[in-house]
């Protein structure tokens, strides 16, 4: 697996109001969710509001731990190393797929439900993401259909029930982008 660390740039204002670079250097949280084989989290950057406030250099709003959601009214970019499924997904229970979630604050977003499930992992929160894969390639899972998604494309995934699959034999490394949704007409 791919663990090469995850550059973060912040640039901000000095007390003139000239742009000025405030940290260059490794994402401060990174964690691997879900044990052994599970993916690794690289937390780059949140807001708790849109529009997000922009300062001088409060910096990235304080958080405890990794958070699968971005803020209530926010946003959040990670990205995500995921290892290849192999067969460590095929005989999770839903209690097992719901702790999984839970480690990432989100037992309720996982909808695998046994028998029958796309996949272990499927899930569906009510936010926007976009996601960029940057290395490898991953299998978006929804209820009806799948693709093969590779380096360089961009998914938006609209609050949609799906999973990811790597079902290759290599690393896939994807970058994230949540902002925090609604549902509406019915969606909930």
């Amino acid at each position: 697996m791919s663990e090469k660390p995850i550059r973060r740039i912040v640039t901000g204002h000095d007390a003139a109001g000239r742009a000025v670079f405030h940290e260059d250097g490794p994402v401060p949280r990174v964690q691997r969710i879900g044990g052994e084989g599970g993916p690794l989290f690289f937390e780059v950057w949140n807001t708790t509001a849109t529009p997000a406030p922009i300062d001088r250099a409060s910096g990235e709003p304080p958080e405890e731990g990794i958070r699968l959601l971005p803020p209530k009214g926010g946003t959040r970019i990670r990205v995500l190393d995921i290892p290849p499924d192999g067969d460590r997904l095929n005989d999770v229970t839903p209690e097992e797929a719901a702790a999984h979630f839970a480690e990432v604050g989100a037992a309720e977003a996982s909808s695998h439900s046994g028998e029958g499930s796309r996949h272990a992992r499927m899930h569906r929160t009510e936010t926007v993401d976009y996601g960029i894969v940057l290395e490898g390639e991953i299998v978006l899972i929804l209820d009806e259909g799948e693709t093969v998604c590779r380096a360089g494309d961009i998914i938006i995934q609209r609050g949609t029930n799906h999973g990811w699959a790597n079902r290759s034999d290599r690393n896939c490394r994807i970058a994230f982008i949540l902002i925090d949704g609604e549902y509406v007409d019915g969606l909930k």
